[in-house]
């Protein structure tokens, strides 16, 4: 078991209000899943990505990952399982606008503190999973939408992480580069990468095996395509 989450919940104070941004969830994902996180504004999707992605502490609950319950532990042991475990990938790229995109590739390595010879082999192995080794050289300006996010999942799956969580990955591109980016997912999925992706658009979901809905800070429903 990759992930296991047993009565999660984030409460947040407002005045004298309490909102219950996620109330009470359960949730197993196993490794090598290819899951959609989805549900409305305001459902509680995007708080319970910051507490699955390890950005943010649940107010109770359990959360295991790997086997290891990450609610115990301090900011800088969070920080390495961040760096280690997780590869992000988000809707606006969040690439470095000066650097190449095998400079932006390399910025986990270097947090990691692995030596160059190890760093350049794992940067070209990561540019080559995402069909852009012939991009290396070039900037983010230089780059097409699509060809950003590739970076930017490349850069995700530098450190061989247990887990790719992606929020929004197609949000800013074009349909055809949106449905790139998922068959993208797909291939790694099949080489054996756990993949959660966070979206509100159906078609997006299609893609993933397994289909996880929150409304109201709690699990809607839980599906899987066929």
């Amino acid at each position: 078991m990759l992930i296991h989450m047993s009565d999660i919940k984030k409460y947040f104070e407002m005045g004298t209000q309490v909102i219950r941004a996620v109330d009470g969830v359960d949730l197993d994902i196993e490794k090598n899943e290819y899951v959609a996180l989805m549900g409305p504004s305001g459902s509680g999707k995007t708080t319970f990505m910051t507490i699955i992605g390890c950005l943010d502490t649940p107010t109770s609950g359990l959360y295991e990952l790997g086997g290891r319950d990450v609610t115990k532990l301090a900011d800088d042991d969070l920080a390495h399982i961040r760096n280690k475990e997780i590869g992000f990938v988000f809707q606006t790229f969040n690439l470095l606008p000066r650097a190449t995109a095998l400079q932006n590739v390399e910025l986990p390595l270097i947090y990691a503190g692995l030596d160059g010879k190890g760093r350049k082999d794992r940067m070209w192995e990561a540019l080559r999973a995402v069909g852009l080794e012939d991009r290396a050289t070039h900037r983010p300006n230089e780059l097409s939408g699509g060809q950003r996010q590739r970076v930017a999942i490349a850069r995700a799956l530098v450190n061989n992480p247990s887990l790719l969580l992606a929020d929004e990955p197609t949000g800013n591109l074009d349909s055809k580069s949106g449905t790139e980016i998922m068959e993208l997912f797909t291939s790694l999925h099949e080489r054996g990468n756990t993949i959660v992706v966070v979206t509100h658009e159906d078609h997006i979901a299609r893609f993933c095996n397994r289909i996880v809905r929150i409304r109201d800070g709690r699990i809607e429903s839980d599906t899987r395509n066929a």
